[in-house]
């Protein structure tokens, strides 16, 4: 998913300031983090020293938090914290706080999703991959408190956590991509919260269907908007893995909508899954 090239700029009056645009290398990806303020309260001219002040040590801890995620939960690291919990390593027990946190959200998931998502159902023990970086994308998203910042956008290889957005009431836009041609977009949506979307245009037959141990996805792709963007990229895994069947699953959850793109190109929809309507577009 990508923001819509018109997201910067509102209807009527100055577009706010863009204050960051910060690419970061972690989690075997790239994270991009942008941050808004309002033209009223900063102009271009005081944008870089207030990047290079207060916004500077936000980001300094957006950025820490996300290495911090890394650190601790990827799988390609031997002495991460969860690799020596798969493998079965008794100083497991000693493991960070956000390991049991983790153990208690996928849990969560698991049963939110009637079993469609479940990290222990998959090669080599327990992995949160399809939790994790959602998870840390949107604590990142928290570093950020400055007064005048009008929106922000924490970008985790198209899954976005999102707050506020242009200022004047204005939300952000965001580009989902059309699986069968990922250089188009198949839809846009009013961002007010994080979305996620699961697939394997991108990465191939990665997604595991509990039920069977072996790699399947019955969705082209499938994207969950929601409050919390560790949530909403793990139901998007299951339901990319589910397919139509799981959009009864996100119906009943308060806050969160689901879209599935299917592998013949027709979509189905949650009742109010936010899409910005036909003709409209184009038009901020």
């Amino acid at each position: 998913m990508t923001p819509d090239p018109g997201a910067a700029a509102g209807p009527a009056g100055s577009p706010p300031v863009h204050l960051v645009h910060h690419l970061e290398d972690v989690m075997g990806t790239i994270v991009v983090i942008d941050v808004y303020a309002t033209a009223g309260s900063a102009t271009p001219d005081t944008a870089a020293r207030r990047a290079s002040q207060e916004i500077s040590g936000q980001l300094a801890e957006a950025v820490a938090t996300l290495h911090r995620a890394d650190e601790i939960f990827s799988t390609w690291k031997p002495d991460s914290p969860v690799s020596r919990l798969r493998r079965g390593d008794p100083s497991s027990a000693q493991a960070p706080v956000e390991v049991a946190e983790m153990l208690d959200l996928c849990a969560a998931a698991r049963d939110l999703s009637g079993g469609w998502f479940d990290p222990w159902a998959v090669p080599g023990g327990f992995d949160p991959s399809g939790y994790v970086k959602g998870w840390a994308a949107q604590r990142a998203l928290a570093a950020f408190r400055a007064s005048d910042i009008c929106g922000v956008l924490v970008n985790a290889a198209g899954d976005i956590a999102s707050s506020g957005g242009l200022g004047d009431g204005t939300p952000f836009r965001i580009g989902i991509a059309d699986p069968h041609a990922p250089h188009r977009l198949a839809e846009i949506v009013e961002l007010t919260g994080a979305i996620a979307t699961s697939g394997t245009y991108e990465r191939g037959e990665h997604l595991i269907d509990p039920r069977s141990g072996r790699p399947a996805a019955r969705a082209a792709s499938a994207s969950v908007t929601g409050p919390d963007l560790g949530l909403a990229d793990a139901l998007a895994t299951a339901l990319a893995v589910a397919g139509e069947p799981g959009l009864a699953l996100i119906e009943g959850l308060d806050g969160y909508e689901a879209l599935i793109i299917n592998p013949d190109g027709s979509k189905r929809r949650t009742k109010r899954f936010p899409l910005v309507a036909a003709g409209t577009a184009q038009a901020r």
